[in-house]
């Protein structure tokens, strides 16, 4: 039998709608170890991969979680949203279907390229004065964060069907990709928000060796069983 809490690194498939810390519970009920930590929180409406360490093994979070990320997903083009993606409802609506693909890889390889100043969502995990952002937000607080400097080092458009478009990007740590679409949005003049997001690598871990939560069951109860 496996002891966890000699020290794992896990790599699990996060589910729609799961938040990173659920995932933290159920790896941490299954394997009884008495440390879990994750390295990189993914928002409940993002999936993908999501890198969980036990015992021995947190000690390495830190690193894992300052190395280059992959992502893949969509923007929708034509609107906002307050928080940037559909958590919220959809505003600021205008025209698009004038926007062409051209004009967008030009946006990105001028102003999205690179070390870039970022400016985090207000409806995100960053402190302001000990109290994180979307708790003021979702009050109806103003929120002012400043922007901070980030790396995106590949900015690919995968597939244009207006008002959709379809991306994969490699960043650096702390890239909010809902603050990329924003930019990118206000950048065309038509406004645009992040519909799906798929985290695909996290330094050399890639998805297609992640887990599901099923399988991760799984493989624990065999274990078990053994």
């Amino acid at each position: 039998m496996i002891n966890f809490n000699e020290g794992f690194t896990i790599c699990i498939d996060k589910p729609l709608e799961w938040t990173s810390f659920q995932v933290v519970k159920k790896v941490r009920y299954l394997t009884k170890a008495k440390k879990v930590g994750h390295a990189g929180t993914l928002d409940p409406l993002a999936t993908g991969l999501l890198i969980l360490c036990t015992g021995k093994h947190t000690k390495l979070i830190q690193n894992i979680q300052g190395q280059e990320k992959e992502y893949t997903g969509s923007f929708k083009l034509g609107c906002t949203t307050p928080s940037y993606d559909r958590e919220t409802e959809e505003e600021n609506f205008k025209d698009f279907e004038e926007i062409s693909l051209d004009q967008i890889n030009s946006v990105i390889q001028e102003n999205l390229l690179g070390d870039v100043m970022q400016r985090p969502p207000i409806f995100s995990a960053v402190k302001i004065k000990g109290e994180r952002a979307y708790e003021k937000a979702r009050k109806g607080e103003e929120v002012k964060i400043e922007p901070k400097q980030v790396t995106i080092s590949e900015f690919e458009i995968t597939d244009y069907n207006p008002p959709q478009l379809d991306f994969r990007i490699v960043c650096s740590k702390g890239t909010y990709i809902r603050s990329i679409a924003r930019d990118l949005g206000e950048m065309l003049g038509c406004g645009a928000y992040l519909t799906s997001l798929r985290r695909t690598r996290i330094g050399e871990h890639q998805i297609d060796d992640a887990y599901t939560i099923e399988r991760f069951e799984q493989m624990v109860k065999t274990l078990k069983e053994a």
